[in-house]
């Protein structure tokens, strides 16, 4: 019986995952480009509140997220990674730590941002409950993560190539999460006014290896447990690399982004009217005259 028979909440092998960030801190920095997109890209919706914030917490930002939040003017701001080695890539303070086990006492930040790091937690719905907890009523939690479609021309490449070589297909890439469930994942948790978006950021690559380079540079190379234990055929990556969608531009690869929003909640927050409790008739307020069930009200004054 595998891990993920014993246990469907388990998708990821999170020792994997830490041991492969660990030795991504020391090439991360070739993706830098990608995740500095991302980042301002997050980071934007910060202008979009007059709120000021002055304990953040960012979680698996590789260095990118803390500086930029340093830059805002944000005074105290910690960085929690599952690796060490990339945790203190940030600076400043820097904590080793599992997302969906924050060790972080309730109300401790009035932000907290997670910037292309979720996807790997194999309780996504507990980590966003772990989070709702760490922040303060009014508090402001901000998250990307890849979202389905995203190196979809890989899955596809990869999935070709290994069927013809063997029987049987691994996963190779990573399952990823849909839009349509992250408000409800955000509302479940205890957040107020959720919301869930997103954008996709285009990326290109002069060659196959190139992109192969980056998902290794980045620490984000297949860790899933139901992974086929064996050594890949010789040929896989060569045979899936010559099916991958090439144009004048080079490879393309789809970077899908998820962003999630959501507040902590609080009594100044505005909220849907109780049923029963409106103080001013329908017909009053649309400026037409009440009559009684069933005829066609009035024309508008």
């Amino acid at each position: 019986m595998t891990h993920s028979e014993r246990d469907p909440m388990r998708v990821f092998d999170r020792r994997l995952v830490r041991r492969r960030r660990d030795r991504a801190a020391a090439t991360v920095a070739q993706v830098a480009p990608v995740l500095e997109a991302a980042a301002d890209g997050l980071l934007d919706r910060l202008d979009d509140t007059t709120r000021r914030f002055s304990r953040a917490l960012e979680i698996g930002g590789r260095g990118v997220i803390a500086p930029r939040l340093r830059a805002r003017g944000i005074p105290f701001v910690v960085s929690l990674d599952l690796s060490p080695r990339m945790a203190a890539l940030a600076g400043g303070r820097a904590v080793a730590g599992d997302e969906e086990w924050l060790p972080f006492a309730a109300g401790s930040f009035d932000l907290v941002v997670a910037s292309l790091s979720l996807h790997w937690v194999n309780d996504l719905p507990g980590a966003l409950l772990q989070i709702r907890r760490a922040l303060r009523p009014d508090g402001l939690f901000l998250a990307s993560l890849p979202g389905l479609g995203t190196l979809q021309e890989l899955r596809e490449a990869l999935a070709s190539a290994e069927g013809e070589l063997r029987d049987g297909l691994s996963p190779r890439v990573s399952p990823f999460p849909e839009l349509r469930d992250l408000a409800g994942l955000l509302q479940r948790a205890g957040f107020a006014l959720p919301v869930a978006d997103a954008e996709t950021l285009p990326l290109r690559y002069r060659n196959p290896m190139a992109l192969f380079h980056d998902l290794r540079a980045a620490g984000e190379t297949n860790a899933v447990l139901a992974r086929d234990p064996r050594v890949p055929p010789r040929a896989l990556l060569p045979l899936a690399a010559s099916r991958l969608p090439e144009d004048a531009e080079g490879i393309r690869a789809s970077l899908r982004l998820l962003v999630m929003t959501g507040w902590a909640p609080h009594e100044s927050q505005s909220r849907p009217a109780r049923p029963g409790s409106a103080t001013v008739r329908l017909a009053e307020a649309l400026g037409v005259e009440e009559r009684g069930a069933g005829e066609a009200t009035g024309r508008p004054h």
